[in-house]
């Protein structure tokens, strides 16, 4: 089984961070999006990975080269965003016929991962929400396989979200469809989607059952990335390195604190990660994450996302600051 992940995306939604840093590196919870992704399917026994790249693909490739020197990795290049469809389309020859497990690059699920890889049928994961318009759909029978599946649907006929967790066994069947809905041009909200692949092998008889994830992370926008942020540092406890600087400081679990960081006369947390080799000095940051490599300085936080390299002086309340920025609140 060969795992696809795209992270192709621009991430707009995350400007400014998403100008220099790939959505999928922001980091959450002491790691970041991509290597939750990551670490998961390697738990599953899952070895050989193609990542789909575009927007700032060098940083991808470089992080996964430097941290998972040990996977199978190749890295595909979509110069022309088409949408998620014309994305996994471009992996058919790395695919070559075996089974594939398709995980969106923003997508962190908790769920039976071995029953999901070990299961007879393709599997598609679903969540149940409160307003599925803005999500693919699943509309699922009494045995649990999925009928009929849709893209962002205007009058929804069910409110089981599709999450971006895609098994196929049939991968030679999702090409042809992805081929044929490209050749006809077959858009949906102005882009090839995945959904309808899935919907034409479900049309010619393939078996597509559903399971259901536990939790769903949101890491798409600045306000679900902290509140994934906060979910995820509770869970796993966070980290709370106390040589971390000088002992005048107070940790209010969780936190997450990276390596080398020098963190003085300050109050962190609750609900923070902060990012490798950064310097916090007379500061209280709580409910925030803090990029590397960054120096802040007599600053109040609260629900702030700082990006790589930045300094900060002053104090404020809430920032949405990218990478490389030097800000004077003073």
């Amino acid at each position: 089984m060969k795992a696809i992940i795209p992270v192709a995306g621009a991430g707009t939604k995350l400007r400014p961070h998403t100008y220099t840093q790939p959505k999928a590196l922001i980091p959450l919870a002491g790691k970041t999006v991509l290597s939750i992704i990551v670490d998961q399917l390697r738990e599953a026994g899952i070895n050989e990975f193609i990542f789909i790249v575009g927007y700032l693909g060098d940083k991808i490739q470089d992080y996964i080269k430097n941290k998972y020197p040990g996977i199978e990795a190749h890295f595909v290049h979509q110069t022309d965003r088409q949408g998620i469809g014309h994305a996994i389309k471009l992996t058919r020859n790395i695919v070559d016929g075996d089974e594939m497990f398709v995980v969106l690059g923003d997508t962190i699920c908790e769920y039976d991962i071995q029953e999901v890889v070990h299961s007879e049928y393709s599997m598609l994961g679903v969540k149940k929400v409160d307003d599925p318009r803005d999500f693919g759909v699943a509309e699922i029978n009494a045995e649990g396989f999925v009928d009929h599946v849709v893209e962002k649907p205007q009058i929804p006929k069910s409110n089981m979200a599709l999450v971006g967790l895609y098994k196929v066994k049939e991968s030679d069947q999702m090409f042809q469809c992805l081929e044929n809905n490209i050749r006809q041009g077959l858009r949906s909200h102005g882009e090839y989607s995945l959904t309808d692949a899935l919907d034409c092998m479900i049309k010619a008889g393939v078996k597509f059952k559903s399971f259901k994830v536990e939790n769903w992370f949101d890491c798409g926008k600045k306000e679900t990335l902290l509140e994934s942020n906060a979910t995820m540092l509770k869970k796993f406890g966070g980290t709370n390195d106390s040589d971390s600087g000088t002992g005048n400081n107070v940790y209010i679990k969780p936190v997450s604190i990276g390596e080398g960081c020098d963190i003085r006369n300050s109050i962190i947390g609750p609900n923070v990660s902060i990012g490798d080799n950064t310097t916090i000095d007379y500061s209280i940051i709580k409910n925030s994450i803090i990029g590397s490599f960054s120096n802040l300085f007599d600053i109040v936080l609260d629900e702030s996302v700082i990006g790589s390299d930045t300094g900060i002086r002053g104090e404020t309340r809430t920032l949405n600051i990218g990478d490389n920025t030097n800000i004077d609140l003073g």
